[in-house]
């Protein structure tokens, strides 16, 4: 990965997937130590998670969900981020599908919840993961079609 343009690019997706990785920490340990929500002032959205699958077992209270979040994506954001700062191919590959994860959780967030600037803003901010993973990794396929 000598190529400048390359650099930023994957520099770029770097602070995404270190951004959505270490926040997925604080709002996955968040629901976790206090599963009632009232942390985050999430409790008032428990009644909106009844519209899923084993609402009446896994969605009482935010336990699951904060399982969920690092697994999905916190776990994911920080091994990309790991393989990218290692200057791994895989980083950069998944470095963008985990763009696309995180906007399809934030799907189902759209489904749940009534529209709000979090899942909104989460949602671009999977579309910039995306977007700077694909030229990440384009601009690599470059480098190495020219080696």
């Amino acid at each position: 990965m000598k190529n400048g343009n390359n650099n930023t690019a994957r520099k770029w997706l770097i602070f995404w997937t270190l951004f959505i990785g270490i926040g997925a920490v604080a709002g996955g340990l968040s629901m976790i130590l206090d599963p009632s929500g009232k942390l985050l002032h999430m409790d008032s959205m428990l009644p909106y998670f009844q519209k899923l699958p084993f609402a009446d077992v896994l969605f009482q209270d935010l336990l699951f969900s904060g399982f969920a979040l690092l697994i999905v994506n916190e776990l994911t954001n920080l091994t990309a981020a790991v393989l990218l700062l290692r200057k791994k191919r895989l980083g950069v590959i998944l470095g963008g599908i985990f763009g696309i994860t995180l906007m399809l959780w934030i799907c189902f967030q759209f489904y749940m919840f009534p529209l709000n600037f979090m899942s909104t803003a989460y949602f671009l901010f999977g579309l910039c993961q995306a977007i700077t993973g694909f030229a990440a990794w384009r601009l690599l396929e470059k480098e190495e079609q020219k080696s």
